[in-house]
This record gives structure tokens, sequence and C-alpha cells, in this order.
């Protein structure tokens, strides 16, 4: 099923630069090329806001109804670090006055909520081998 949505980009507030630990980049980015459609709906139920992920950046939209995006990370850096255990370098854009408190919840939440949707997505984990009866060989 593909559900299209439309999201709204108020004027830029202020921006930062951030780290995000491997875990949550590694474990967003694997999640992302698993979605069919190269985006990615994240529910962060504690916050009752909805993340958005694709290729380029993760937008954070309260799910009160509103469509305006309140903060987004871009610019993710990964080919900078050292290993796949480094944290990712990105920056942190604040479209909501409550950016901050946002941003703090978000870096905890979200996490979280990608743990939930990968075990709602989870692959099979187990497999078997079936032997075939080849006859004379």
């Amino acid at each position: 099923m593909i559900v299209e949505e439309t999201f709204y980009r108020p004027p830029e507030l202020s921006r930062e630069p951030r780290t995000l630990p491997a875990e949550t980049y590694n474990l967003a980015h694997l999640l992302l090329k698993r979605a069919a459609n190269g985006c990615l709906f994240v529910p962060l139920r504690g916050m009752q806001f909805l993340a958005v992920l694709d290729a380029e950046e993760f937008i954070f939209v309260d799910r009160e109804g509103r469509r305006m995006i309140e903060l987004a990370w871009q610019r993710f850096m990964p080919h900078a670090r050292q290993s796949l255990d480094d944290p990712v370098s990105y920056e942190a854009v604040y479209y909501s006055p409550a950016g901050a408190e946002i941003m703090r919840r978000a870096q905890s939440e979200f996490p979280k909520a990608l743990r939930e949707v990968e075990q709602k997505t989870a692959l099979p984990s187990s497999a078997r081998v079936i032997k075939l009866s080849g006859g004379n060989r």
C-alpha cells in the first residue's frame, strides 16, 4: 500500500551540528533500505510525533493533525566516520520555537520507535534446508 503525505516546511529558526549514535543511524538506514518506496514512517508514540525518513533527511511532525515540519535532521555525514560503530555527524534544523524541547525528546524516543518498527517488520530468522531426493547420481 502506497501512502502519500504532504508536509510543509516553515521558515528555519536555527540549526546546529549534532551527532547521532551509530546504532540509531545504522538501524534507521537498514529499515529505510527495506522500505518499498524509499520512505519510512516511524511513529513516536511517547511524543505524539511522526518521524518521516528518506535518504536525505529525517523530519519530525506533530501527529495531532498538523503537517508542519517542526524539526529536521539533515546533511548526515556517515562517510566521515572511521568505523561503523562511530557516531554520525548531521545538522539539526529547528522550525519551531519549541525545537530544543522537541530535539531533547526525539533523541530519546526515536531509537525506541525504530526498534518497535524493526520488531514489527523483522525478517524471518530461521531457515530450513530441504533435502531433495535426486535418485541415482
